[in-house]
């Protein structure tokens, strides 16, 4: 129960100091972000609201300025268990990235925002 109350108030403040201390997003012609955009329909990250990790990620998308769908695995049975079957654990953040008839899952913030960066930074 102690637990359960310290990580819920660390998470309360660090989605607090994520707030304050927002980056910026990155700006781009309209063209550009309606291309960045049509590309990223494909993409879904698994997550919880208040998990560190989750936040680092999240992070660099609002940087990038991407629109990304968050799916909450925490708190919405179907996504927790196409999470678990299709993506085989239940392990957040968890980027689903669709190619075609194929889905890659990406476990792992650093991974994530590497992939993000390589893929949508030189778009600039």
């Amino acid at each position: 129960m102690l637990l359960k109350i310290l990580r819920n108030t660390l998470g309360q403040i660090i989605i607090f100091f994520d707030f304050i201390t927002r980056p910026k997003k990155i700006t781009r012609s309209k063209e550009q972000q309606n291309q960045i955009d049509s590309e990223t329909k494909n993409l879904s990250l698994y997550q919880f609201h208040a998990c560190p990790f989750c936040v680092k990620t999240r992070r660099n998308i609002r940087r990038l300025n991407l629109n990304i769908e968050y799916r909450d695995a925490k708190n919405n049975t179907d996504f927790r268990q196409e999470l678990e079957t299709q993506g085989g654990e239940i392990k957040v953040p968890c980027l689903r990235i669709e190619k075609g008839n194929e889905v890659e899952w990406m476990y792992e913030s650093n991974d994530i925002i590497q992939y993000l960066n390589n893929r949508f930074e030189q778009a600039i």
